[in-house]
């Protein structure tokens, strides 16, 4: 007898290798022109589907997990962090919820070095000058300069996978490693990265050339680098974010990049992302900040990684086991 595949419905458009070994697995619902699903329109998804696929742009929240049909049994999030889903309305309905970890590490500390390197190095205001056509006169000893960052020390929030990849390649770039966790790493990477452990995430702000926010999203990091947080930055520090926008109170950054109470900074996220604010982009002109549309983490490599790992937990919960990447409640709520 053959068996019923289930539904999947994808709400983006993901590289075509996987959305083509997805249609040769389930019965797939693609998104073809992939524009952002509106509310309506994962509930819709959700009263119909058995596995959803969603991205961080899709917002799920226990209002609409409480209109999802009963044939929905997994939500299979393609991507890592899972704070756009409110995990426990999802297993209060008995919805399995899974992510796609341990693959866009390399990737986004790999984009978290380039703002290390580019910020400090003015990469691109040097970049605009020759592209829009302005007048550049040649080589002189005082034009353009930027700051070095060998023998400088790096305070890293959040000692995770990507954290500690990120520690990895700052040691190569001559940085001394700092930085701030729940808990120490294990003695082997601190003796291996050299690093320094804070408790005190306010000590730590405080003696930093670069910090680089890499933690995930919580309830408990939301404005973890809080207004008061940001001040004790010191003048000429540099802060890089890759993680979550939401990590950075943005408001309170923008107020003291305004003021020149920082030297600049790096972001790849924002706090109400697509939404990006005027004032950040004012100061990106200025040449105060650089900032990119959310790339940390794209890379065809690892979106293919990723669409893999979606494809492995849906596959495996449909086949009647426990999906490798399950989240559970208790995950997200540290």
């Amino acid at each position: 007898m053959t068996r019923t595949k289930p539904l999947v419905i994808v709400t983006r458009r993901l590289p075509e290798p996987v959305e083509t070994r997805m249609r040769e697995l389930f019965q797939t619902r693609l998104n073809i022109d992939d524009h952002p699903l509106s509310q309506a329109e994962l509930v819709e998804a959700m009263r119909s589907a058995d596995v959803l696929v969603p991205t961080v742009t899709d917002r799920i929240d226990a209002s609409m997990l409480a209109q999802a049909g009963e044939r929905l049994r997994l939500i299979a999030h393609f991507g890592t962090g899972v704070d756009n889903i409110d995990i426990d309305a999802a297993a209060a309905r008995g919805v399995t919820v899974t992510n796609t970890p341990r693959v866009l590490t390399e990737d986004t500390a790999d984009m978290t070095m380039a703002l290390i390197l580019a910020v400090p190095r003015r990469l691109v205001e040097g970049a605009r000058i020759l592209v829009e056509g302005r007048e550049w006169k040649g080589w002189s000893p005082t034009w353009m300069l930027g700051r070095r960052i060998w023998g400088k020390r790096l305070g890293i929030v959040g000692m995770g996978r990507i954290g500690t990849a990120v520690a990895r390649r700052a040691r190569a770039f001559g940085l001394s490693i700092h930085y701030h966790n729940r808990r120490p790493v294990d003695a082997a990477t601190e003796e291996e990265l050299e690093a320094t452990y804070w408790d005190s995430l306010d000590q730590m702000l405080a003696r930093m050339d670069f910090v680089s926010v890499n933690c995930p999203h919580t309830p408990a990091t939301y404005h973890l680098l809080s207004r008061r947080r940001l001040k004790l930055l010191r003048p000429d520090a540099i802060l890089v974010n890759t993680a979550r926008g939401e990590v950075v109170d943005e408001a309170a950054l923008i107020e003291i990049l305004e003021e020149n109470g920082i030297a600049g900074a790096g972001l790849d996220v924002f706090e109400h992302e697509p939404a990006v604010n005027p004032r950040l982009l004012k100061l990106a002109r200025h040449g105060k900040v650089i900032l990119l549309p959310h790339m940390g983490s794209a890379t065809i490599d690892g979106r293919i990684e990723m669409g893999e790992k979606v494809i492995i937990n849906i596959r495996t919960l449909m086949d009647g086991h426990r999906p490798p990447d399950r989240v559970l409640p208790s995950q997200v709520r540290a």
